[in-house]
């Protein structure tokens, strides 16, 4: 990190792109995919600069040539997404030389990895990360190793988050120190001291425990800052073992000595109106509790665009109000697929705070023994309740992990109408997003689902649902 640590001003990345080139993500151009990550990283650091070019341009005879030329000789990475004509390659390997970082993506084989100004070779370059076979043992060209596999394993995954994670990845390593990466910077000795001191009798439950033993496998094998690989291991394997293994080494004793921040852009806000009346809080939080009442849950989701918290089958919603007065409170209800294969249901609990601005809220949860704090807007929600998004800012501080994401929700748990597309992108590009970042949720095998809320809790104040009269269960 030494060299990292001497970087100053921006960090200029430049990217080139496969001309009419197709991404899996909803098959929308890769062109495009880029273009938004330059936006994305902006998010991170106004300091990060990506500037995107189609390889078009090598056959062309304006001045674009020597714009993308002198765009090279400044850049500290350069990133190749499915360029695959000789001409290209030809052309960036004349000209990227003097160009530290490199990193390529399904492109040539002729195209080669570079990364701290070292090349670093894959087995099988521009396809799905196998082995690293680097030119040298040097320590230097293990991390880099290290460093690539993060990077490929990532890009694999083919989401939005993934491929600017990709590129923060690269830039913790070799230019300089991203905040929201700080969980990489491994503390040693004080965190094994903290750990044995304090949590001795939490960790050996844990390992004599199959399935708190299996979390700690499965969480050693991701990197620190890998939500979804993080997650995953987390939901597949929770137990009240590794809920008070976390709780003492990461919630009261922190240590890792790791902060995370709650994200502050994008700076997204909230609708105004509701059928024809401001937004008071009351009539907010009955957004929230949507259909709850009149169905057993207040939404499903369709959709959702963070990959480590979005995408778990059959989500449901419960929004409603506890018995103590202005109490507010959220059960998400989902399915996890476990690393084993077997299908179960998971469940959690918010404590729901009105923000100062009305249409947002302060979440906080304890997820296996670590604490949540999430920042909630309501975008929009249709006037027959058809529909809704929700967006969310997160970070479970001595994790060292902070996120966005934004659910799409209905009734029933599918898209809404045709008629009501335009509404959506445009309460989308409020958040930032694109729809093609959304993965659409699995909703198909959701029997016997544990819903139901405790007695005594409140439902809607303020609005009507399908002529819904009651307010409490």
């Amino acid at each position: 990190m030494d060299k990292a640590e001497k970087k100053t001003g921006p960090v200029r990345i430049v990217g080139i792109v496969g001309e009419g080139s197709v991404s899996p993500l909803k098959s929308t151009p890769w062109l495009d995919v880029m273009l938004h990550t330059a936006e994305r990283l902006k998010w991170v650091d106004e300091e990060f600069e990506m500037i995107v070019f189609s390889d078009n341009f090598v056959k062309s005879e304006d001045e674009t040539v020597k714009h993308v030329s002198n765009e090279l000789d400044r850049a500290d990475i350069l990133v190749a997404v499915a360029v695959r004509k000789e001409g290209s390659d030809n052309w960036i390997q004349s000209n990227s030389q003097n160009v530290p970082n490199i990193i390529c993506f399904d492109s040539s084989l002729a195209l080669r990895n570079k990364l701290g100004g070292s090349f670093v070779e894959t087995k099988k370059r521009g396809d799905i990360f196998s082995s690293l076979l680097p030119f040298s043992q040097s320590k230097k060209l293990d991390e880099s190793v290290e460093i690539t596999q993060t990077v490929f394993d990532a890009w694999e995954r083919h989401n939005s988050d993934d491929i600017r994670f990709c590129l923060l990845v690269i830039i913790n390593a070799y230019i300089k120190p991203v905040s929201t990466l700080k969980n990489l910077r491994a503390k040693g000795f004080s965190t094994l001291n903290c750990m044995v001191t304090n949590c001795g009798p939490q960790i050996l439950n844990c390992l004599l425990d199959p399935n708190c033993r299996k979390a700690l496998q499965c969480l050693n094998n991701c990197s620190p800052v890998d939500q979804v690989c993080n997650y995953r291991c987390i939901a597949s394997y929770e137990s009240k073992y590794l809920e008070e293994f976390s709780l003492c080494v990461l919630q009261k004793n922190n240590c890792l000595e790791l902060d995370a921040k709650i994200p502050e852009k994008p700076y997204v806000t909230p609708m105004a109106e509701f059928r024809g009346e401001k937004l008071s809080s009351e009539i907010a939080e009955d957004l929230f509790v949507g259909w709850l009442g009149t169905l057993e849950w207040s939404w499903r989701v369709v959709a959702g665009q963070n990959p480590a918290y979005d995408q778990f089958p059959c989500q449901y919603q419960l929004f409603y109000r506890g018995k103590a007065r202005g109490s507010f409170w959220y059960e998400p209800v989902f399915q996890v697929r476990t690393l084993e294969g077997d299908l179960v249901w998971r469940r959690r609990k918010y404590r729901v705070k009105r923000g100062k601005v009305t249409g947002t809220f302060h979440f906080s949860v304890l997820d296996n023994g670590v604490v949540s704090n999430e920042f909630w807007t309501i975008v929009d929600v249709s006037d027959d309740l058809s529909w809704g998004l929700f967006h969310y800012h997160g970070a479970a501080r001595v994790a060292g992990q902070s996120y966005t994401g934004a659910v799409l929700v209905s009734p029933d748990g599918q898209y809404p109408a045709e008629k009501e597309k335009q509404r959506l992108i445009s309460a989308l590009d409020r958040c930032g997003i694109k729809e093609w970042e959304l993965f659409n949720v699995d909703n198909c095998s959701c029997e016997n689902a544990p819903l139901g809320i405790p007695d005594g809790s409140s439902l809607h104040s303020k609005i009507q649902v399908h002529g819904q009269t009651h307010s409490s269960v």
